[in-house]
């Protein structure tokens, strides 16, 4: 069992190409079935990341494809998968 502050500590990797998307900031739960539908990560840094940063991402919970030690692994094939909060996913 792994409890969300471990997850929190790992930093989430692109299996396509290798790019760290960063840490979860947070997670998108489902209240009814008490399922995670996706992990937040902080949006990409404009400029070295020193002047702020745009909106989260949003990564689906079944793209996910293996919780490590230090790392958790995710399959993000073209970046236009990881959406804004705001964008609701195809069922």
């Amino acid at each position: 069992m792994v409890r969300v502050s471990e997850l929190r500590q790992r930093d989430v990797i692109n299996v396509v190409d290798g790019r760290r998307l960063g840490m979860i900031k947070d997670f998108d739960l489902d209240l009814e079935d008490g399922s995670i539908k996706a992990i937040m990560l902080p949006g990409p840094g404009r400029l070295f990341g020193i002047f702020g940063r745009n909106d989260d991402l949003e990564v689906p919970w079944d793209r996910i494809v293996k919780i490590g030690v230090d790392v958790i692994l995710v399959e993000i094939k073209a970046f236009t998968e990881v959406r804004h909060p705001a964008e609701s996913f195809p069922s």
